[in-house]
């Protein structure tokens, strides 16, 4: 086999011409398509995001891949089992966009009944909890002494991710796990997945929040009114580029205008287009008595992409 066409990584999840449809009126005389012939391949150790405007379909593709819903056309198969199949589910987690709890319980309370359920050891319990607060950053004076009820939505939020980690899975899906979070949950929740990453797991999780998307996901997905519209790594999707935008402290006119252009100046900051080779650029910055703030690869972002996309198929983005 030649060095150009070595083999895919293993499938963690695939489906084929996936479809949902469901029954509504009082009558149960009126269909809706949900999910329309939905084929997709997310590799074992990748974290693959599910992007998709309100109602677009990406809760219903994630809750046919778990059982929660029966599919009307179309197959999967889950680590390589197909759908349904009993041996798979300790290998998989999963994190509701938004978890219920028995809130009368304390965090360690709720994580040991979770691990019962997994019919866990008593001997693995003790040493499994304690890593996966710390993974999480709850204290175990907290999760002790504190019941669910008391605790702020972050923090739900983590007891939640704790327990879609309990036995230790090896393809986590995630619905919306930085929905309702402030600043410090979403970095916290970042932190989480990245642990996830460098442990060999396989990450799926739905998202509107693009930014975190683009900063963590190997490869994503757009789905729209039912309907997978493109596929791909982000820098297949979003195009790499050879153009570069710098900002830099100090200097004068006279030591970047030769290489940004147009060059605009704000106070000591100097701004623009790289224009020449970026490895001589950065050989010069020294010299010159600039301090290089920021050397940008100039692509869309994929917020713009994403609107792009559903603009071009006249699918509404103001709902």
């Amino acid at each position: 086999m030649s060095q150009n066409s070595l083999p895919s990584p293993p499938a963690a999840l695939q489906t084929w011409e996936l479809r949902k449809v469901y029954r509504t009126g009082f009558w149960l005389n009126q269909s809706v398509e949900s999910l329309k012939s939905c084929t997709l391949t997310v590799h074992q150790g990748e974290t693959f995001g599910l992007l998709g405007p309100n109602g677009a379909g990406k809760t219903t593709l994630l809750k046919i891949i778990l059982g929660l819903v029966r599919r009307t056309a179309g197959r999967a198969t889950v680590l390589g089992k197909p759908l349904g199949d009993r041996a798979v589910r300790q290998q998989i987690g999963y994190l509701p966009e938004n978890p219920s709890f028995y809130d009368y319980l304390t965090a360690w309370e709720f994580l040991d009944w979770v691990a019962g359920l997994f019919r866990l050891p008593r001997a693995v319990r003790q040493q499994r909890l304690p890593q996966l607060l710390d993974l999480v950053g709850l204290t175990q004076k907290t999760a002790k002494q504190r019941k669910l009820r008391d605790y702020s939505k972050g923090m739900l939020q983590r007891v939640g991710m704790a327990q879609a980690l309990i036995a230790d899975p090896d393809l986590v899906f995630l619905d919306e796990p930085m929905s309702g979070l402030d600043p410090t949950g979403r970095y916290r929740m970042r932190e989480i997945i990245r642990q996830l990453q460098a442990d060999g797991k396989t990450i799926f999780f739905n998202s509107h929040i693009l930014a975190d998307v683009e900063e963590i996901c190997d490869r994503i997905a757009i789905l729209a009114a039912g309907e997978l519209l493109c596929v791909g790594a982000i820098d297949e999707l979003l195009g790499t580029s050879n153009s570069y935008r710098v900002r830099v402290r100090g200097g004068d006119r006279e030591a970047w205008q030769p290489w940004l252009q147009p060059l605009t100046a704000d106070g000591d900051l100097w701004h623009g287009q790289l224009s020449g080779d970026p490895q001589a650029f950065l050989s010069t910055v020294d010299k010159a008595g600039g301090q290089l703030l920021s050397l940008d690869r100039m692509r869309l972002s994929l917020e713009d992409f994403f609107l792009q996309t559903l603009r071009d198929r006249q699918i509404d983005t103001t709902r």
